[in-house]
């Protein structure tokens, strides 16, 4: 029987969006119950998180984890939509290495940050990419994301290869536009790939048009719920069915996995639940004598 859930990392290749990209996988599942966690843009190329069946749950807590990034940053202009895709609407000569070094370490930690008005973030129940290409000038409002890490590579004197560590809401883009106001000139972005979403790396992805179920369609593990923030608990054979039927449990079923103390500390109230044999099972909230089901995936 072929299994329909699960999650997969998909190597995006440059010129299709990241819907386009899920066509194979769903083609291939015959299901169209497939989703992403994290857009990238259609120029953009690198990791996609895939979730298919019951993980399509799972998307915000895989949304929310950080990226790494390679960005290739073009000074001399800025386009409209900050990407290659774009018509110019501001120009200035590129800064010098020293300018632009000096300007880095005004982008690293926490800082507000404007998103592109070329974006997809809801304005008032509409898209804003919408509403500028309706007319609208838009005043985008800043937003606290984290830059963990930016690293200048090199630098012609036109463009900046840089790698960015950086929190989930982070615009790469807008990253690149501030850059060169803060260096005294103008940019976009002209070339970027994801090659890390929390601990799943770029390295292990296969092609939309190579992807096969049964070799890359795999299960949460532990470690992966841990990066999640959940805290991992292994049930009881006897208990599965009950489990997976959504039967009121006790709550002192749930025991620790084995070396509980190779895992990271959770930052969620929610229990990653798996069986013996290591099978995820869902969700839950350990509270009281009986636990609450907040995601049920395993089949009885």
């Amino acid at each position: 029987m072929k299994r329909l859930s699960g999650l997969a990392l998909l190597a995006k290749p440059a010129g299709i969006t990241s819907f386009q990209a899920l066509g194979p996988i769903k083609a291939r599942l015959g299901s169209g119950k497939v989703g992403h966690a994290g857009t990238l843009d259609r120029f953009a190329t690198g990791l996609l998180v895939v979730l298919a069946g019951a993980y399509s749950r799972l998307a915000p807590y895989f949304t929310a984890l950080d990226k790494h990034y390679a960005a290739r940053v073009r000074f001399g202009a800025e386009t409209a939509t900050l990407d290659p895709e774009g018509e110019v609407i501001a120009e200035a000569p590129p800064p010098s290495r020293a300018a632009l070094e000096a300007v880095l370490p005004l982008f690293r930690g926490s800082i507000l940050q404007a998103p592109p008005a070329y974006s997809a973030i809801h304005l008032d129940g509409k898209r804003a990419y919408e509403r500028v290409r309706s007319g609208e000038r838009l005043d985008m409002p800043k937003r606290p994301v984290s830059i963990y890490a930016l690293e200048l590579v090199s630098y012609d004197g036109q463009d900046a290869e840089l790698l960015v560590h950086c929190s989930s809401g982070t615009y790469i883009r807008s990253l690149a536009r501030d850059l060169a106001v803060a260096a005294g000139s103008r940019a976009s972005l002209v070339a970027l790939e994801r090659r890390a979403i929390g601990p799943l790396e770029l390295s292990a992805a296969s092609a939309p048009m190579s992807f096969e179920a049964e070799r890359d369609l795999r299960c949460l593990d532990p470690r992966l719920a841990c990066a999640l923030g959940f805290r991992p608990r292994m049930l009881a054979e006897r208990y599965r069915r009950g489990f997976c039927n959504g039967l009121r449990l006790e709550t002192r079923v749930l025991g620790d996995l084995p070396d509980m103390q190779a895992y990271q500390a959770p930052i969620s109230e929610l229990s990653a639940v798996f069986d013996t044999s290591g099978d995820f099972l869902g969700l839950v909230a350990e509270c009281g004598p009986f636990f609450e089901y907040r995601l049920v995936i395993g089949e009885a």
